[in-house]
């Protein structure tokens, strides 16, 4: 009767296995924990994550130590443990709670062992947020790689604590992300362990969405708080005064994690910032068909940088966040020096980069080897300081003379065969052709194959056949000085108007003389001071047709001094705010895919827009495969960039020292990008 015992026993810890057999070399063993104390009797079940139904591959019951141990076999797919309701042994009761809903998402590589947790389970929510189907994970291959390889920066799984990334000295001490973090975890756990009889109730109906009914366990309900994050903030951060007020005669909460936040956030959204690799004031992020985000850097780490003269590479950084470019330099070579807002990357990964100080235009491969020459493609001395590039679906490359206001092609990316666009045959300055352009910054390409370009020095859009440049249009946008701009899967053009409504009479005139005076430095100063007077920025829409979208321009949503626009794979828009240092998300054209109730241009953001992360001024916006948002943190000390008696200390600060991401906040969209947005 004893062995008999003991066999049963030993199922209920080591489990069944549907695909290996029971006494499997490769295992997983670990524990379940809530609150900080283990959880007995609960079920956990080993799933491989696909694009298909998840596949359940082992289950096991925990014991009265919440250990547990599966038999495993490394299959290449993303695995991921479930730990559904048992006992926990830190409440004042130690009945079962089929509330319990814990996850650990551990990646392609089997860890000997697990902690699975309220940390963990925030960790995998919020990196996972657009692959969840109630307690199932399913999605793409790469995005569900991207996802997994992002779980370790927030949460160490073998131990159930910190990560690697959240720790460092990027994202500790300088952002509220810690405490946003460790706040969820502390709600989650007050449910777990049934702080008070009602703790789950409580939970769920702060966690319920605008459309929809009350979730019933934690997973579902973090998962409903991930994906409306700015949705009525305030009802989550109220339980940790419900569950955990400051005892008596105390000054901080008994609460089973720490730190956790003093005031209510604006969104619980989750951010963490990357650098190194060479990065020192990124500008357009683009990624390549692994994932990887490649971006241009405006200056050279550790030198006295100013915006007189920007002498930059280039940096890729892995989908983790780990810097796969040469430090301190970059990838250099191929005449880059200085890019501004021109990466683009093609279909065969290769990379396409535009210099301001080399006053170029450069190819790597995709491991960062120069495949232009060593001077770059200048065409004899002819471009000036270069902006935008694009790569379209044919192979045919776009970019932008922001200087010179004039438009360069190269058919099927063949530098021998160059070609320019948008020049006056009269003498007169570029800026009078028929384009119109006056710092032509960023350019995008239609279903119809339709160029579209902003100006930073405007509030019009030029647009033409990509087959026939000298049929073009001038636009109105309704917005002065557009920066970055895409298109929607109806056509729409969503253009960034960085000084919204407009700058001053005199402000105009300042930048224009500048810029036809070749005093380009200049330009920068007149319109950050502009900038720094108030909340000026808009985003603008038109339609296939030319015509302003209805309400069109928007400014909700925390837009100040609007710098890019990206679409994700729902047609919802993203913007970065230099001014503002935060990210807007607006409704787009396909409403049904909004909170209930919006119509196109309502912010889905706060009023001040997403912030955290460490993020400075910045320029680029990115949607990875994942649906992780990035920024590209371009400006930390404005006052660095231009005055050289500022602070000698400090003068190496023009640029900013980072890429901050946000975990699963979009719906991913395929790369490389080439034309508008692709959604899986």
């Amino acid at each position: 009767m004893m062995r008999a015992t003991q066999w049963i026993a030993a199922v209920l810890v080591f489990g069944t296995a549907w695909s290996t057999p029971a006494l499997a070399a490769d295992s997983i063993s670990g524990r379940v924990l809530g609150g900080g104390r283990p959880i007995a009797g609960s079920t956990v079940t080993l799933w491989s994550a696909s694009a298909a139904t998840p596949r359940r591959l082992a289950q096991a019951r925990t014991g009265p130590d919440g250990r547990f141990a599966l038999p495993a076999a490394p299959s290449g797919a993303v695995l991921y443990l479930l730990a559904k309701g048992g006992r926990p042994t830190a409440g004042s009761t130690t009945a079962e709670n089929p509330a319990i809903a814990l996850l650990a998402v551990v990646g392609t590589t089997l860890p000997a062992r697990v902690t699975i947790n309220e940390l963990t389970t925030v960790a995998s929510v919020w990196t996972h947020a657009q692959f969840i189907e109630g307690t199932a994970i399913k999605g793409h291959a790469l995005g569900l790689k991207i996802a997994a390889g992002n779980v370790p920066n927030l949460v160490n799984l073998e131990t159930g604590s910190w990560g690697t990334a959240i720790l460092d000295s990027n994202n500790s001490t300088q952002t509220p992300t810690m405490a946003n973090f460790a706040t969820l975890a502390i709600v989650t756990a007050g449910c777990v362990t049934r702080v008070k009889p009602d703790a789950c109730d409580s939970l769920f109906a702060a966690a319920t969405p605008p459309a929809g009914g009350a979730p019933t366990d934690t997973l579902v309900a973090l998962h409903s708080i991930a994906r409306r994050p700015a949705y009525q903030p305030e009802r989550v951060f109220a339980l940790i005064e419900q569950f955990y007020p400051v005892p008596q005669g105390k000054k901080l909460r008994a609460t089973p994690f720490m730190p956790y936040l003093v005031y209510p956030p604006s969104a619980w959204v989750i951010g963490l910032k990357f650098s190194g690799g060479g990065l020192n004031a990124p500008g357009k992020i683009m990624f390549d068909s692994e994932g990887n985000l490649w971006t241009g850097t405006n200056f050279i780490v550790g030198m006295q940088s100013a915006d007189s003269f920007w002498n930059g590479t280039s940096a890729k950084f892995a989908p983790n966040g780990k810097p796969l470019s040469p430090a301190p330099t970059g990838f250099d070579g191929g005449g880059i020096l200085g890019p501004g807002f021109g990466t683009a990357i093609d279909a065969q990964d290769r990379v396409w980069m535009n210099s301001t100080g080399g006053r170029t235009m450069s190819l790597f491969d995709k491991n960062g080897k120069p495949l232009s020459p060593e001077e770059g493609f200048n065409f004899g001395g002819k471009l000036g300081v270069m902006q935008g590039v694009i790569v379209t679906a044919n192979g045919d490359v776009w970019a932008l003379d922001f200087s010179d206001d004039k438009v360069v092609y190269l058919p099927k990316g063949d530098p021998s065969k160059v070609k320019f666009f948008c020049q006056s045959t009269d003498d007169k300055p570029n800026k009078d052709s028929p384009c119109q352009l006056s710092g032509p910054f960023h350019l995008a390409i239609d279903q119809q194959a339709r160029i579209w370009i902003t100006n930073a020095i405007g509030d019009h859009v030029a647009r033409f056949p990509a087959s026939d440049p000298s049929k073009v249009e001038v636009l109105k946008t309704g917005g002065y000085s557009g920066k970055g701009m895409a298109i929607d899967s109806q056509g729409n053009a969503w253009i960034a108007n960085t000084a919204g409504a407009g700058f001053t009479d005199f402000e105009k005139l300042r930048l224009l003389e500048l810029k036809l005076t070749g005093r380009l430095d200049e330009i920068d100063r007149v319109a950050f001071d502009a900038l720094s007077k108030g909340r000026m920025g808009s985003i603008s829409m038109l339609r296939p047709d030319g015509t302003p979208g209805p309400g069109s321009p928007y400014s909700g949503g925390g837009a100040w001094g609007s710098w890019a626009i990206v679409i994700d794979g729902n047609d919802q828009v993203w913007s970065s705010n230099f001014g503002g240092r935060s990210i807007t998300h607006l409704c787009g054209v396909r409403t049904e895919t909004c909170p209930p109730g919006m119509k196109t241009g309502d912010p889905i953001s706060p009023p001040g827009g997403y912030v955290g992360g460490g993020m400075s001024y910045l320029t680029d916006v990115g949607i990875d495969p994942a649906g992780n948002v990035w920024v590209a943190d371009n400006w930390e000390t404005p006052d660095a960039c231009w005055n050289p008696n500022f602070s000698e200390a400090r003068s190496t600060q023009c640029g900013g020292n980072g890429l901050t991401v946000f975990y699963g906040m979009a719906k991913p969209v395929r790369a490389p990008q080439i034309g508008p947005a692709r959604p899986y």
